[in-house]
Formats: structure tokens, sequence, C-alpha cells
């Protein structure tokens, strides 16, 4: 469904290009959920908006495809891309208490989505007709979504305003939108940001149903490890706008090869008998814009060696489909 081959998308600066997406390959199948993870400001929610065309200015995709259903979205069109951005591919933006209009009923910003790209669209009768009957199913489409992310009395809640909504609900109707038009993939940029552990479980359930009964297709960008071990088929872990290591879930949370994925892993707390020391990186995550040919994470790494200064690796099968770039396996 989804390939993306060598994506770079870099900031224009003062500095010279600052490359927030460097190099990122990445494959996603139909009904399949992938686990972006890493760091704040390692490139997740960046890749995200590379794909929908979101990038704000001064940013701009300086190389490679992203291949959705064949066709390389990166040489559509901005009127095209509106035409995909909602009803093929849809996003769960990071903040519900930011992201939903405060001035517009929630059942409105539900509807609108529709209303745009003309799902429910009718051709029987005059335009007056169609003009109603359009109205009549959007509506019931909206309340049918509403149910289905777990909004109580849709028919009432329909016409409140955000504010009325928890953030729990909020992130439903969020969702709900997203659905709106059944997107073939969905983008989830960290869907539980703000909401306590209860609701956080309950989020990330529906997203499971979604997945199971409608075969969608799922990016789940999210820097806790364990949520992603949980819910994603796959894991890609990010540093530095690159992908340093991916694979089947199960193996790279097992298995861990790359240095850096195995220091997330380490500064976990873990409940047990035997206390155990928490380990955090060492050093800070590295300036984008001073990045040259050798490994981002060689400063901070514990297993460096003379090879990580000289050149930096690709990604290399390990075996299992398991995905490494690191001079270790080099």
């Amino acid at each position: 469904m989804l390939e993306i081959s060598n994506l770079t998308m870099a900031y224009a600066t003062k500095r010279g290009n600052v490359k927030a997406v460097n190099g990122v390959n990445l494959s996603l199948g139909k009904g399949e959920i992938l686990g972006l993870v890493g760091e704040s400001g390692c490139g997740k929610s960046a890749t995200l908006l590379t794909l929908l065309g979101l990038v704000p200015y001064p940013g701009k995709v300086i190389n490679g495809s992203i291949k959705f259903q064949g066709e390389d979205l990166l040489e559509k069109k901005p009127a095209e891309m509106r035409k995909i951005r909602g009803k093929d591919i849809a996003m769960i933006f990071q903040d519900p208490m930011t992201t939903l209009n405060p001035v517009f009923k929630v059942g409105e910003q539900i509807r609108e989505s529709m209303r745009v790209h003309g799902f429910m669209e009718t051709k029987e009768g005059n335009w007056w007709q169609r003009r109603e009957k359009n109205k009549i199913n959007e509506t019931e489409r909206v309340l049918q979504l509403m149910r289905e992310v777990g909004i109580s009395s849709p028919e009432r809640r329909y016409f409140e305003y955000p504010h009325q909504f928890s953030g729990g609900m909020q992130q439903r109707a969020i969702i709900a939108i997203a659905l709106a038009c059944s997107a073939k993939l969905l983008l989830a940029d960290e869907p539980t940001t703000a909401l306590d552990v209860t609701i956080q479980a309950q989020i990330l359930e529906l997203l499971a149903q979604i997945n199971q009964e409608r075969e969608t297709a799922i990016i789940l960008v999210t820097h806790n490890l364990g949520m992603a071990a949980e819910f994603c088929h796959k894991i890609a872990v990010m540093y530095a706008g690159e992908i340093v290591e991916q694979g089947p879930t199960d193996e790279v949370m097992e298995n861990p090869k790359h240095p850096y994925t195995q220091g997330l892993l380490r500064s976990i707390p873990k409940i047990g008998k035997v206390r155990q020391k928490i380990e955090p990186i060492p050093g800070t995550v590295p300036d984008l814009a001073l990045l040259d040919e050798t490994c981002p994470f060689y400063p901070r790494c514990n297993q460096a060696n003379e090879a990580c200064s000289r050149q930096r690796y690709s990604l290399r099968d390990i075996g299992a489909g398991h995905l490494v770039k690191c001079a270790i396996y080099g």
C-alpha cells in the first residue's frame, strides 16, 4: 500500500539545509500497523507531515519518493493531494485540545470531510433534492461514526462544541473525522498525548478495532516503546531524521541490535524483584545542521569504533526482516 524510498525533507536556513527527514525507507501493507518510535525531535511527526504534503515553509522535499497504491504522492499537484488528504489518507493530530475548531459544533466538523469529498453524495432528483438528501446521508453517517468511536448520546452531542467534550471525547471526535471517508491509511501522531492512562487504553483499543474491522493500515508515532510493542506489527526506530532499526515488533523488542534501540530499552523502568538502575543515554541529540557523513549516534554510542567515524552505513538485513543501520553489522 505504501512504499517510501530514500525520503529526505529539509528546512532551508541561514546555516544551510537542516534535514528533519533524512533518507527514510519504509513500507506498509494493507491492514498493517507500523510504530514509528524515537526521542522528541527525531523526525517522526515531520515524516507524517511529509506524507500528506503538509510540510510548513521553508521545508521542502529534496529527494526520494512516496508511493501510495502505486502512485508517487510527490508528483501530485496541490489540488490532487487535497482529494487524497482526508479521503484515502487521514491523520489524527497530536493534541486534541487544539485540533478541533472551538467555534464550530463537533458534529459539523466531522461532517465537513464528507462534504468536501462528496463521500455521501447522491445523484437522484434535482439539485435541491440532492442537497437535502446529502445532508440527511451525511448526518446519519456522522451519528453512526460517533457511536462507533464510543461517543454516547450522539444525537445530542452532535450539536455540542469542543469545550463541552473531555480530552478523551475530543480525541474520539478527531478519530471520527479521520474515519469519515473510510481512509485506507491512518496516520496517528501520538494520539494519546495529554490523556490519562485509562483513556489511553481505550483509544488504543478503538484503533485496534478499526484496524481489525476495516483492515485500515496505521502508522503510529510514539515515544512510548511499551505502547508500540503492544499495539504494532512492525517497529521503526528513528534517530536524527533517520531510520536506524526496523523489523517485526517481537524481533526488535526482544533482540534489539542498534545501540540506540538498546539504550532506549535500558532507560525504561522495569518492575521486578531485583532493583535495576535506569541507564540514560549519555550526551545530547545532535544539531541537524551540523550532520556530516559519519553516524549521527557516534558521539553518544557506547559501542562506537573507528569505522563509525569514517562513514555512514545503510540499513542492512540481518535476517527475519530485521534491518539495522550500524557499523557493527556493516
